[in-house]
């Protein structure tokens, strides 16, 4: 194999499949990407048994074939290559070597057989649909933050993406819980998404597949069966295996009769908790609001560190009410809100409390009080 390729294309396309090789892994193999030139492409692949990224990238190839090759290695030579550089890559089988050159830099690499490299089977999809670039950030953005990183609730470890009933109308839903907080956040139903079987996204596949949806112009094409689910660029195919698990009824979460109403403008809001919240103790983080005719005070009382205490002008008219929260959910929720208005719906203090932005039901967040 020998091909000629920018160095901009290759570091963008060894980057995306360096991040799914697994650090520590007992199979060397896992550690490679595999390298395949034909026609005038070259794609690069990489797996860690249950996400498979395939990046390809326009090339000059002299001479088809393939190898693989020490990623994370591969990724830093091309990383410190001068901008504009021409790379060359040559294969030796015989060697068992890559030849990476650049200008006056030359390097030798090991390489394993392609043979040994493991391709993820090919699965029948029940659904595929395309979805716009902005929108299908927009329900792993919102949502992601929520996610439970408790092994033991591994169903919890990512994001159910599902089809659900909002205004009397479809919609695609992404949903993620820790058990002390919640974002359900909907969007447009797109067309040949109705029969979609909902699947629960690892967490580290929503990583992945956020670095495939930065190009607002971008349509997706998302491919879901019961054990898989598929995420495709023109360039890019990111393949992963679903959790395997039940995600709980997280309807029964969001409250319905929460009745006292808060108008907070959200940035204020966030920044208030964040100055107030310096000196709460690092175990507990707690914030308690107090809420009077139009106005909220933010205090955090750490007998060993100190207290603080912060008033903001807001919109409540309802009775007095005193709850407390974990500074970092109320920060991550707050965080979430595009527009200026975050909206608080109380019931009582030991009550889930229910936030949205303005009236868009559109994106939901619960969280759980806690005593302060």
């Amino acid at each position: 194999m020998k091909i000629s390729i920018e160095r901009a294309d290759l570091l963008k396309a060894v980057s995306q499949a360096q991040s799914v090789v697994e650090r520590r892994n007992t199979i060397p193999i896992l550690a490679n990407v595999l390298i395949e030139a034909e026609g005038n492409d070259v794609s690069f692949r990489a797996t860690d048994l249950d996400i498979e990224v395939v990046d390809k990238a326009p090339a000059m190839v002299e001479r088809a074939g393939a190898t693989t090759v020490a990623a994370t290695t591969l990724h830093e030579i091309v990383r410190k290559l001068p901008d504009g550089a021409q790379v060359t890559l040559t294969a030796d089988a015989a060697s068992g070597r890559l030849t990476v050159e650049a200008g006056r830099s030359n390097f030798s690499l090991a390489t394993l057989p392609r043979e040994d490299f493991p391709v993820m089977a090919s699965s029948e999809y029940a659904s595929n649909f395309s979805i716009e670039a902005p929108k299908l950030r927009r329900l792993f953005d919102k949502s992601k933050f929520a996610i439970s990183t408790e092994e033991t609730r591994y169903y919890l470890n990512g994001v159910y993406m599902h089809v659900s009933e909002a205004d009397g109308g479809k919609v695609l839903r992404c949903v993620a819980t820790d058990g002390h907080r919640l974002a359900r956040i909907d969007s447009d139903l797109p067309d040949g998404a109705m029969d979609m079987p909902g699947v629960i996204v690892p967490r580290k596949t929503v990583g992945e597949l956020r670095k495939l949806l930065d190009d607002d112009d971008m349509k997706i094409a998302v491919s879901v069966s019961e054990t898989k689910v598929r995420f495709a660029t023109p360039n890019i195919t990111l393949t992963s295996k679903v959790i395997d698990g039940t995600f709980p009824d997280y309807t029964r979460v969001i409250p319905q009769g929460n009745t006292r109403k808060l108008e907070v403008d959200a940035a204020d809001f966030a920044k208030a908790v964040d100055r107030v919240a310096t000196v709460s103790s690092e175990r507990s983080r707690a914030v308690k609001l107090q809420l009077d005719e139009d106005r909220l005070i933010l205090s955090v009382n750490a007998p060993d560190s100190g207290a603080a205490e912060e008033e903001l002008a807001v919109a409540y008219g309802d009775e007095r009410l005193e709850i407390g929260f974990n500074a970092k959910y109320l920060l991550e929720i707050a965080s979430q809100v595009d527009r200026e208005n975050a909206v608080f719906m109380f019931n009582s203090s030991g009550d889930p409390t229910l936030m949205r932005e303005g009236n868009d039901t559109s994106a939901v967040y619960v969280v759980m009080p806690m005593r302060v």
